[in-house]
């Protein structure tokens, strides 16, 4: 028991599929717009953390709006599971940056669906709820 709980644990993400991640993470941060076109399905659903459903568009819009920033920030308590061509990958993560101009710091529970299309990871689903200030 002991042995396949260390194995579990060692087993790290396909590298095509980190090399994803991290470039999605990174095209919020930087608002890369061809970046975000490239790494969501034409179908993603993102759940946001105001309880809305957004689509593919709205999401990438929202992301390169003028008055938009977001901080580079850092995953903690990751979900990392990987299913053959799906995975599912979260955690938690701080938020901050500005939105209209306005600052926000908010605190998120999240977690992205990817799936391997076309020979290439994508992002297909999304869900972000906001963890209340203790």
């Amino acid at each position: 028991m002991l042995i396949a709980a260390i194995l579990a644990a060692a087993v790290s993400l396909p590298a095509d599929l980190a090399k994803a991640a991290h470039e999605y993470d990174e095209a919020q941060v930087h608002s890369d717009k061809a970046a975000l076109e490239r790494l969501l399905a034409d179908d993603y659903v993102l759940h946001n953390s105001a309880g809305q459903r957004q689509d593919k568009q709205s999401f990438i819009a929202d992301q390169v709006a003028p008055g938009y920033k977001l901080e580079p920030f850092t995953v903690e308590q990751k979900v990392e599971k990987v299913m053959g061509d799906s995975a599912v990958l979260g955690g938690v993560a701080r938020a901050r940056g500005t939105s209209g101009g306005e600052p926000y710091d908010v605190t998120l529970r999240f977690v992205d669906v990817w799936q391997k299309r076309g020979g290439r990871w994508v992002v297909v689903l999304s869900q972000a709820t906001r963890v209340p200030k203790s």
